[in-house]
């Protein structure tokens, strides 16, 4: 007996996976395309495409009766989630836990850094022929909110450390402590706002975290403080953030918009402090060989009978 399982990327170039003569797992590549590669029916190990979109992500579902696994290859999962309800009872979502930490702590301690020290102004004083001297905030000495304390959000904190920050306040969903110190629940975020002068939001997008960042939110922020997103761009309620920032009041890093992409014309593009990255976070050089890695571990553990790792959920 063979079962399909959908890729998309070419299984050969995924070293390690389990052999087709040994498993009984026969390989298929899918990156979106409009033509399925195999009958959905016989797929039952189905690797989302990645960056693609929620459309294409759960265009096959309904037709994936025998699925028993749903993979990602990014931290969210809310691009798949709509089409879950179409799955049998007891499928196996599971996220990129482990891929996407590096280069998204990355990008955020690089939007962090370019705004505060002003790297937008030089670069367009660059292209201007212009020398635009003068005192920008430093990194060091501030205080930093992560709003979202998982995998990411840790990396994240990593890479403050050596920046000399005055502290770094942790919040998640629900509170708890780590050997950094507490992670202080969502509902602590009213007294925790205006303490911070920079607030980063690396938390999933789920029914309690759509528009998270809205006006009130904003407006406990203290002046000058840098709202930094490499969440998902519904975390923050787009309107009112530009209330803020037309203000002047405070400034914004973004990652993630909503709409995504922006379109032209949009006030985003040209609004006053405002530092727009096109949805990179994942997207470096450390991605493949990391979710290459990833997909050679679950499927080798897939055959052997073994639980997943990275478990989200399960359909019922």
């Amino acid at each position: 007996m063979t079962a399909d399982v959908w890729l998309p990327i070419p299984a050969d170039e995924i070293e390690g996976l389990p052999a087709p003569q040994d498993s009984g797992l026969r390989y298929r590549f899918w990156d979106g395309g409009q033509d399925f590669p195999a009958d959905p029916a016989d797929c039952v190990f189905y690797v989302v495409p990645y960056m693609k979109g929620s459309e294409i992500a759960v265009r096959p579902l309904p037709a994936m009766t025998s699925v028993r696994v749903v993979q990602t290859l990014s931290a969210g999962i809310d691009h798949v989630t709509p089409g879950l309800g179409a799955l049998p009872p007891g499928v196996t979502l599971c996220n990129a836990k482990g891929v996407h930490e590096a280069s998204t702590a990355e990008l955020t301690l690089t939007l962090i850094l370019a705004s505060l020290r002003g790297v937008p102004g030089f670069v367009r004083g660059q292209d201007a022929e212009e020398w635009r001297d003068g005192f920008y905030p430093s990194l060091a000495d501030k205080s930093v909110l992560i709003v979202g304390y998982g995998s990411i959000g840790s990396a994240i904190e990593d890479r403050l450390v050596p920046f000399e920050c005055a502290r770094v306040v942790r919040v998640a969903r629900s509170a708890r402590t780590t050997a950094r110190g507490p992670v202080h629940a969502l509902s602590a975020l009213p007294r925790l706002l205006p303490e911070a002068d920079v607030v980063v939001l690396s938390t999933p997008l789920t029914p309690d975290t759509h528009h998270l960042a809205d006006a009130e939110f904003l407006a406990r922020m203290r002046d000058g403080a840098l709202l930094v997103n490499v969440a998902r761009g519904p975390v923050v309620d787009t309107k009112a953030l530009l209330n803020e920032v037309e203000s002047g009041r405070i400034r914004a890093a973004l990652d993630v918009t909503d709409p995504e992409p922006l379109p032209a014309g949009h006030p985003l593009w040209h609004a006053p402090g405002v530092l727009i990255s096109p949805h990179v976070g994942g997207s470096t050089s450390a991605f493949l060989p990391r979710a290459k890695r990833l997909l050679a571990g679950q499927l080798t553990r897939f055959a052997g009978h073994e639980e997943p790792r990275n478990v989200v959920l399960r359909t019922e």
